[in-house]
């Protein structure tokens, strides 16, 4: 398929053609990513739309979350359209992912304005898989205003959505004594909103005695709320949902709204945006740095041979890198 063919399917909103467009940025042979690059490039930045990172413990019901709040918002506010992006983890034996994030997204996924593309990490770290900074601008291409994308898991390092999105959002179980000792301040620092989620039946008490104790935990980190000069910041929140019972969905999206009208009025979401392409650069300057590495193995055996210290082969071999 030729690029003018791509480029109109994609302005048209056919979603056979954005799902093509996103396999060629996910493609590891060159013409086909520099195809999807042009592509991108064509369309522009889409600054008018609202990005939102989702991340959380296993178990503690991230997609079945994605499905409540993206139904809620499209029955809502009948001008949006939502792209989910939802990265599964995968094997670090055989490299296979099962990809069945989607399954549980049934009402979303039958939605005539929502688009789902699972893929899978790889051996990327960071919680996303290599091109879904790639994926997310082509769906905002073909239209889709809001963008949620759900991360591999939980962990101090899987913080790298919180670098692709405008709004970081961590799900969590109820009864986080253990957990909050697990994550600590790697990820719920960076955390726009805490959402602990399965509030229902008898796990309805627990959850809120969680959430007040990571309301607690919060107060512990340096204030991320207040004021910055005549700049209002944004103070985190803690709120409890059931997506199965659509109990607090509201009052997620409620927080949203108030977040994303902050950060317009005080230019930070502008700002953070560009902050966001400067990581990406310097993230795909070292992609490319690394990929290179494979033609450099025998010299590295040669080096360690020598007697050189591993720190001293790599600068040298630096060095001689074009």
């Amino acid at each position: 398929m030729i690029k003018e063919e791509l480029i109109q399917g994609i302005a048209a909103g056919d979603r056979r053609i954005l799902s093509k467009a996103i396999t060629l940025a996910e493609s590891t042979i060159e013409q086909k990513r520099n195809l999807a690059l042009e592509i991108i490039t064509h369309f522009g930045p889409q600054d008018n739309t609202l990005r939102i990172g989702i991340t959380g413990t296993p178990g503690a019901g991230k997609s079945t979350f994605i499905d409540a709040i993206g139904i809620n918002l499209l029955q809502q506010d009948t001008n949006r359209k939502i792209a989910v992006l939802s990265v599964d983890p995968s094997s670090g034996i055989t490299q296979g992912s099962i990809l069945g994030d989607k399954t549980r997204m049934n009402k979303l996924s039958a939605h005539n304005r929502a688009y789902i593309r699972p893929t899978a990490a790889g051996t990327q770290l960071g919680g996303l898989a290599k091109n879904t900074r790639l994926a997310m601008l082509l769906c905002e291409a073909a239209g889709y205003n809001t963008i949620l994308i759900e991360s591999v898991g939980v962990g101090q390092g899987e913080t790298e959505v919180a670098q692709l999105t405008d709004f970081f959002t961590l799900v969590l179980n109820p009864g986080g004594g253990d957990e909050l000792q697990g994550i600590k301040r790697g990820i719920m620092e960076m955390a726009d909103i805490i959402v602990i989620n399965k509030a229902d039946g008898d796990a309805e008490k627990q959850a809120k005695l969680t959430a007040k104790e990571y309301s607690m935990a919060l107060h512990l980190f340096p204030s991320a709320g207040g004021f910055e000069g005549d700049i209002q910041k944004w103070i985190p929140k803690v709120i409890t949902t059931s997506a199965t019972e659509n109990k607090g969905i509201d009052v997620y999206w409620e927080k949203v709204g108030e977040f994303d009208k902050l950060t317009v009025a005080n230019l930070s979401k502008a700002k953070n945006r560009q902050i966001q392409k400067y990581y990406w650069a310097r993230k795909s300057l070292q992609d490319l740095l690394f990929a290179k590495l494979g033609n450099y193995e025998a010299e590295i055996a040669k080096d360690l041979a020598e007697g050189k210290l591993p720190e001293v082969a790599a600068r040298d071999i630096l060095r001689n890198i074009e």
